[in-house]
């Protein structure tokens, strides 16, 4: 894959990921936080997969994506570090809300997701930018 293709491909994962919190924030508004909170995560995990195509590398398994970015981007500091913990939340609110009957999600946690999305989003950008 070549590097114009790679750029190419992040910024196509970053306007899903842009599409996916703007779904998040509509779900957030009609009070659908579960739902919301799935928007967050893939607009999240979107914004990781952009950044990836531009070496590029992918994989298939969520927990690969977020393993290898938390050590090649987050552990390095090319991303904050308190963006990783706050990624590894957004995954494990994603899951239960999406498996788990019982979970009950506020709209605090939910605004929470959508911010984290909002602000990888906008680190993402400035990242694929520099390059």
């Amino acid at each position: 894959m070549s590097h114009k293709v790679s750029k190419e491909l992040a910024k196509h994962r970053v306007n899903q990921a842009r599409e996916d919190f703007e779904a998040g924030n509509l779900l957030y508004d009609k009070q659908f936080y579960k739902s919301a909170n799935n928007r967050a995560y893939y607009s999240i995990f979107h914004s990781i997969k952009a950044v990836l195509a531009l070496e590029p590398i992918d994989f298939k398994r969520h927990k690969d994506v977020l393993a290898y970015f938390n050590k090649n981007y987050i552990s390095t500091e090319i991303f904050p570090k308190s963006m990783g913990r706050r990624i590894q939340n957004a995954s494990t609110i994603r899951e239960d809300s999406d498996y788990d009957d019982e979970f009950v999600v506020d709209a605090q946690k939910t605004k929470e997701q959508l911010d984290t999305a909002e602000e990888l989003i906008r680190l993402v950008e400035e990242y694929i930018r520099s390059k």
